[in-house]
């Protein structure tokens, strides 16, 4: 539809121009009727012809240039110049490992670039968009590539067009095309035929794929699908872009990077003082080389980012769909979470509870989808009810199918399946009085509106909304059959008669009709008032555990709704947010820019744990007023106008089930069960994504310091160097990839989510962690010279055999410190040593076991012997270079019981 052509083998676009032709014309074209839609066999049979609706996938990146990524990186540049350098001297062996090195660096890059990239692709699958279609004259929902040319789609507020679409029925239809066309500005759309010369921008009876409906409803023929859309033209005249790293790739670059220059360096220190002690070129050039080797942790970034793509995979699995690569570290930092009430606090599963009429009020008995009326037996009472339903049965855009599946709005379903159990006919009612226009719900006026056509050729109109609204447009209200005037007193008692259901927790909305003489006429003015709906919608079992279990963990939650203070104090009650019922609520329209408030009013702002009746656009608000205060705050949302708030928040919270596209698409975070809970899931998985990172960060840089100072050390006494180029690559590969791997497996510990949140500014190592590491190197470091000096001056052993032996402790002593990777940050560690997350991780077991096994290679395969230089230690060199390995992971667990216990007193 791209140019719009008649290629329908390849478009499915049987006719030109279609903004030119009137909105029958194009469904005969399309040889389909608008009310029905299609059959399930002819949609079967179009989408066989003209296949799934869906761009074509832009190329991947080849393997080549996946490869070519592992290269493009300052340290292997540093690592691959080391390798050309030493060759060039003459170090052919040396130079050839390191460049095997690379090699195998690369290999294990590319391996786990491709599974972050299928671990992604995974993710994208679980966010198929889905579209309201008519299938047989039913709305069905059906995911976005079935949709077919011919079919007729159903438009809300709120959904993202996966289509092109003619359309045939337009209520207040507002779209946001500045994807498309550029136009900043919602365009207002309508249904009359435009010239055949029209401009894009300026085709108002078409919608298009990838624009997003702002406001009102409408309904639609198909006319193109996938790459035939507007969206698809475009797209297939542009190339992909290259992800960008994230934040936490970019620092571990960077601190990798840093390495380089601590290597050149410790070369410049070490290099001219082996020179000074005679030493010859090749012991020196040796030295640099194990230096530069030792120095530089090749696997940092590879593995961080299959971290937080592994990360993301498994927050999946719990209904927590990330949608940000950088946004996992931001999540495990939230400080503060405004959450949404309905849906998300409480089931979302509406009951009508009761209605309040003129004759008073009658309950309905029953929990579940269906209740029994119970009081109000007179006729008068009788005649207020069936009014009551009728008004709810025409106001609505929700549908109950034949096998009794609900779409639409939880309190519209309620209301339609109340009118069912007591008799009403749904579908007479609406043949009766068919539906000639909509008022679509506006958030601004709280209210929504139908007109119907009666048989005398008048038109009713029935309204439903906030009934602090609906009662400001009503005029009369009907006693005992007769309509009388609204007075002030009689206002009164219905505002009080609101509030008063509102403190019981029940949602309320208010029932107004009239009759005018053309469906022109405006729709709220001069309102007959009917009577007051409670709806009760249940808070969530598990919600008062998951909001105590923030409070352990240092996130404030703030619950904002669009229902009345009242309501929203009861659920709070209930749910153990507040523990009075005196707690303050603050109201939206108290809310103001951030700038016009006092000081003191931003102090009552950011206390108040309750806010009632706010719009999407004080949210806002709400957010900079708590993000000045130094807050991380993730804040939910549901609703196309709920947009700027999920961008502006530091984690915007989608609804997966009842959120617009809009929302779902502007969002971080989606929840696909609209669970409070899975918020609460998602900052825990965030805190471990983070602290794994951190552990293999530390396990990394200290083990490789430990390297380090084994060689300067050595150089500087003028002793033998306890390890060689050769053997320590050997370790590079063995001891630090294995292990980092299982570290990134690792769980959280009991104590993460009763520990105060990370500052999002805090790096991923601070000061702590740069001490511990200077500790945990020097102690491996200290155990492997001691194996050396043991086998040399105790033992007798030759110098090969002692290298042998220090170079096994040096071994065993990295693949032992991955078990001494548990957290003992100041804010908080893991409580004991021994049944810590990184003990109970059988990954970690396993690498060491796997370490060992390839250490015992090294000695007893000969060609792996004579590439590096090693001889069989015997009983004696094994129990010490062992027992030396072990020494390390003794001394620092000591160590860390100690801190532990003097930070604890």
């Amino acid at each position: 539809m791209a140019s719009g052509g008649t290629n329908a083998a390849e478009a499915g676009v049987v006719l030109s121009r279609v903004w030119s032709r009137e909105a029958d014309e194009v469904a005969r074209a399309l040889e389909v009727d608008p009310t029905l839609g299609l059959s399930g066999e002819e949609a079967a049979g179009r989408l066989e012809r003209y296949g799934p609706n869906q761009l074509r996938e832009i190329k991947g990146r080849s393997i080549w240039s996946i490869v070519v990524d592992q290269v493009d990186d300052l340290v292997i540049i540093f690592l691959i110049v080391t390798a050309v350098v030493s060759m060039a001297l003459g170090f052919w062996v040396e130079g050839v490992a390191v460049a095997i090195v690379v090699l195998i660096n690369g290999v294990l890059g590319l391996a786990m670039d491709l599974r972050a990239r299928r671990s992604m692709q995974a993710l994208r699958q679980l966010e198929e968009a889905w579209s309201t279609v008519v299938r047989e004259g039913r709305p069905l929902r059906v995911g976005a590539h079935e949709v077919v040319p011919g079919d007729v789609v159903l438009l809300d507020e709120g959904d993202v067009i996966t289509v092109d679409v003619r359309l045939v029925e337009a209520n207040r239809v507002q779209v946001d095309e500045a994807a498309l066309t550029g136009e900043s500005l919602p365009v207002e759309k309508g249904v009359e035929a435009l010239a055949a010369s029209t401009e894009l921008a300026e085709r108002s009876n078409m919608l298009f794929k990838g624009t997003t409906l702002t406001r009102g409803t409408g309904r639609g023929v198909v006319v193109a699908t996938g790459m035939a859309t507007e969206l698809g033209g475009i797209s297939a005249l542009v190339e992909g872009e290259e992800e960008g790293e994230t934040p936490l790739e970019h620092r571990l670059n960077r601190l990798a990077s840093r390495l380089i220059w601590v290597t050149l360096g410790l070369s410049a220190l070490v290099v001219p003082a082996g020179v000074a002690a005679g030493k010859t070129l090749e012991e020196v050039g040796m030295t640099a080389i194990a230096l530069a080797v030792a120095t530089v942790p090749e696997g940092l970034p590879v593995v961080a980012t299959l971290t937080l793509a592994r990360g993301m995979l498994r927050m999946a699995e719990k209904n927590a769909l990330m949608r940000r690569l950088a946004s996992v570290e931001t999540l495990g930092a939230t400080t503060l979470i405004c959450t949404d009430k309905t849906g998300t606090l409480t089931e979302n599963r509406m009951v009508v509870r009761c209605l309040v009429l003129p004759s008073g009020e009658v309950m309905v008995e029953g929990g579940g989808e269906v209740g029994r009326l119970v009081g109000g037996g007179d006729s008068g009472a009788e005649r207020e009810v069936g009014e009551a339903l009728e008004v709810g049965v025409l106001c609505t855009n929700a549908s109950i199918g034949r096998d009794g599946q609900a779409m639409g709005d939880p309190m519209e379903v309620a209301l339609l399946r109340l009118a069912r159990q007591q008799g009403v006919d749904v579908d007479g009612e609406l043949e009766r009085m068919p539906e000639v226009r909509e008022e679509a719900f506006d958030s601004e006026v709280k209210m929504m509106a139908t007109y119907h056509r009666l048989e005398e050729g008048r038109v009713r109109v029935a309204v439903k909304g906030a009934p602090e609204e609906v009662l400001g447009a009503s005029t009369r209200w009907r006693c005992q059959g007769k309509e009388q005037a609204f007075d002030e007193e009689e206002r009164g008692r219905w505002h009080r008669e609101n509030e008063a259901m509102a403190r019981r927790g029940l949602r309320v909305l208010a029932l107004a009709s009239r009759e005018v003489e053309d469906a022109q006429a405006a729709p709220y003015e001069e309102l007959t008032f009917v009577g007051l709906v409670g709806f009760y919608d249940p808070p969530r079992e598990e919600v008062r555990e998951a909001i105590r279990e923030c409070a352990q963990a240092g996130v404030r939650v703030v619950m904002i709704t669009g229902d009345q203070a009242a309501t929203a104090r009861s659920i709070a009650l209930q749910i153990g947010l507040v523990a009075s019922d005196e707690a303050e609520v603050i109201v939206g329209k108290e809310l103001r820019a951030p700038e016009e408030l006092s000081r003191e009013e931003r102090g009552r702002v950011r206390a108040a744990s309750m806010f009632a009746r706010v719009s999407p656009e004080q949210k806002l608000n709400i957010i900079a007023l708590h993000q000045e205060a130094g807050e991380v705050v993730a804040m939910t949302g549901d609703g196309v106008n709920d947009s700027p708030a999920l961008a502006r928040a530091d984690i915007g919270v989608a609804m997966g089930q009842r959120g617009t596209q809009a929302a779902r698409e502007t969002a971080d975070l989606v929840l696909r069960d609209d669970r409070f809970n899975t918020i609460v899931y998602g900052i825990e998985e965030g805190r471990v994504i983070f602290t794994n990172i951190r552990r293999f960060v530390v396990f990394l840089l200290s083990i490789n310091w430990a390297s380090i100072v084994v060689i300067v050390a050595a150089s500087l006494a003028g002793a033998p160097l306890p390890v060689t180029a050769m053997q320590i690559l050997y370790l590079n590969v063995v001891t630090d990839v294995f292990p980092s791997l299982a570290l990134v497996a690792t769980g959280g510990a009991s104590e993460l989510m009763r520990r105060p949140p990370r500052s999002p500014k805090e790096s991923i190592l601070t000061g702590h962690h740069w001490g511990a590491i200077g500790v945990y190197g020097v102690v491996i470091s200290a155990a492997v010279l001691v194996s050396l000096a043991v086998s040399l001056q105790v033992l007798g052993f030759a110098l090969e055999r002692a290298v042998t032996v220090s170079f096994l402790t040096l071994g065993f002593g990295k693949a032992f410190h991955a078990l001494n990777m548990r957290d003992v940050s100041p804010r908080g560690g893991d409580s004991d040593a021994w049944v810590s997350p990184v003990m109970r991780n059988g990954w970690v077991w396993g690498a060491i076991v796997w370490c060992a096994v390839l250490l015992a290679m090294t000695v007893y395969v000969p060609w792996l012997r004579g590439l590096l230089e090693t001889v069989r230690p015997g009983v004696e060199g094994w129990a010490l270079a062992v027992g030396l390995g072990v020494v390390p992971l003794v001394v620092i667990q000591a160590g860390q019981r100690v801190v532990l216990g003097l930070r604890r007193a």
